[in-house]
């Protein structure tokens, strides 16, 4: 019973964060349909943000508390930064072109933000445990279980609920979805498209920058940890279906509780449990578990 509750917990833990992150990369998907390579950079460098800031609160002597509204602004200034300059200065020149060139320039992306986080902040590990310690222990039974996972789990649910809120029940979300089924149409009856694809970037890096803020408490923040966030990613809307929210959520939830099971009973296939589900899905669903009828081709 305890090795059960253990594994659902964790991996609830673990998807939290993750459907935050897919949410994000599901979002550029369905308004841009940019598959974006580039998605786990902005994790890292929400990651990196995150920790930089945490740190210069601690220098500054401020209340522990505040690491909180550190990690936050750590997303906002990520995405105020990096969202024009990727978006207007690169990816807008490249619209309306084949789809594996549009994959190809976030792979490029990629690489040049990898060596950008190794040029600010340099090759050694950043540790920042202000945040993780904020909410002490939680006991559930004969366990203990850190207060910091759960308050994840919390924000995760808040952050699908003001997306799907605002997708659904704006004035910008029915345009955001205007754009999403039809460009030519909506811009013909006036919405200004350029203007929807910078939000929706904006809004997709602020996410994956927030999952990579959020989970800096929890690891180690090093060159490469974009990598691994970018594959557990795309092995999340391909389970759930590309461009569909609520298929990043069941998407996370699915690979997250595989991964704890794999942790916890065979640690050996942490990754090849993410795999062979996504692979068992693609058997039977190839257009992912929630996707729209007709997928977009990649």
């Amino acid at each position: 019973m305890n090795l059960a509750l253990t594994i659902f917990i964790d991996g609830l833990t673990y998807a939290s964060w993750l459907f935050i992150v897919a949410l994000g990369l599901t979002l550029v998907f369905g308004v841009l349909k940019i598959l974006n390579i580039a998605h786990g950079s902005f994790y890292a460098l929400g990651a990196y943000a995150a920790a930089s800031l945490v740190g210069w609160f601690a220098s500054m002597q401020f209340a522990p508390a505040l690491s909180i509204v550190a990690l936050l602004l750590a997303a906002v200034i990520v995405a105020a930064v990096v969202a024009p300059l990727c978006e207007r200065g690169l990816l807008r020149y490249f619209y309306g072109r084949d789809e594996v060139l549009l994959v190809l320039v976030t792979y490029a992306l990629f690489l040049i933000l990898e060596d950008v986080t190794k040029l600010i902040w340099g090759v050694n590990p950043f540790y920042v445990s202000e945040p993780y310690a904020l909410f002490g222990n939680v006991d559930i039974g004969s366990m203990s279980y850190v207060g910091y996972d759960f308050v994840l789990v919390a924000v995760a649910i808040a952050v699908g609920l003001v997306v799907w809120w605002g997708l659904n029940r704006t004035r910008t979300g029915k345009l955001v979805l205007a754009v999403i089924h039809s460009e030519e149409v909506a811009s013909s009856m006036g919405v200004n498209v350029s203007r929807i694809y910078t939000l929706a970037f904006g809004t997709g890096i602020f996410l994956a920058a927030l999952g990579g803020a959020l989970t800096a408490p929890m690891i180690s923040v090093q060159p490469g940890v974009s990598v691994g966030v970018i594959i557990v990613s795309f092995a999340v809307v391909i389970i759930g279906g590309l461009g569909s929210i609520p298929g990043a959520a069941i998407g996370a939830l699915i690979v997250g509780l595989a991964r704890s099971s794999a942790v916890h009973m065979m640690p050996a296939a942490e990754l090849f449990s993410i795999y062979l589900v996504m692979a068992v899905v693609l058997m039977f669903r190839p257009e992912g578990l929630f996707q729209r009828i007709q997928a977009r081709k990649i």
